[in-house]
């Protein structure tokens, strides 16, 4: 019964992405266009993900709040396990630091609307397996930085399938280095439960974000990307950790208050 019902959540979810991209995105995107502003379609575009995570069922709980940079630019480093996760900490993050954008796979680009508002609102696409243009769009970004604009990226290059954190590519904090940003590591916990590998089902859960201290990056030099690769990894590392404990003692705390006599 529980898989019906989540089977029917999944499905409103999709028409509801769907229908307001094509019904509110299209000529949010032609406004965009004709008047030269963007704002719009990033409120528009969190209140889609807003929707759908109350469709679906997806809460998210957020802990570390205090080391979101509000008043200066800074890239944040996230770990990269669900599909669900990109939109989620996006949504999280724009309502705590305003002048936020996302380094993106550049196959995205190609989705209907949705490319052409990414490109409208600022978003950096990035092809890693082309090294030149990748190296243009880390300094496309790094310049973004310097405007004063955050950033957001998922160093891992790739969604792990196991949940174990991947290696971190060297392009994000070549990035932090050359804008001299500070990098806040994030974890985000939680949310391969909601959509697992190879099915197109989205469970309802609680989704964890763990924000942790920022690593300055003031005075760094290129070659010293490799020891902030690891330093930062090592961080996202522990904030998953502390993640996944709060995780298992939430839902220890729920069986127990079930299981109590009313």
């Amino acid at each position: 019964m529980l898989t019906v019902i989540t089977a029917i959540r999944s499905v409103l979810a999709y028409v509801f992405v769907i229908a307001y991209v094509v019904i509110i995105g299209t000529p949010a995107v032609l406004l965009a266009l004709a008047t030269n502003t963007h704002r719009h379609l990033l409120v528009l575009g969190i209140a889609c993900v807003r929707m759908a995570m109350a469709i679906l069922g997806i809460r998210a709980e957020v802990a570390g709040r205090e080391h979101i940079q509000r008043h200066r630019a800074a890239l944040y480093t996230v770990n990269h396990a669900s599909n669900v996760e990109p939109p989620i900490i996006f949504a999280v993050l724009r309502e705590l630091t305003p002048r936020l954008k996302v380094v993106y796979k550049a196959v995205l680009r190609k989705l209907p609307i949705l490319g052409r508002g990414f490109d409208l609102v600022g978003f950096v696409p990035i092809e890693r397996e082309h090294r030149e243009r990748a190296t243009q769009a880390i300094d496309r970004a790094a310049r973004s930085v310097q405007s004063g604009n955050s950033l957001l990226m998922f160093p891992e290059g790739t969604r792990s399938r196991t949940g174990a954190l991947l290696p971190f590519k060297k392009g994000a904090f070549v990035l932090a280095i050359k804008a001299q940003a500070p990098v806040v590591p994030a974890a985000i916990f939680g949310a391969a439960r909601a959509m697992r590998p190879g099915s197109p089902l989205i469970w309802p859960t609680t989704v964890r974000v763990h924000f942790g201290p920022p690593i300055e990056t003031a005075g760094l030099q290129i070659g010293e990307r490799d020891a902030l690769t690891e330093r930062v990894r090592d961080e996202v590392a522990r904030l998953l950790v502390e993640a996944e404990a709060a995780d298992r003692e939430a839902q220890t705390d729920r069986r127990s208050g079930a299981a109590s006599p009313r």
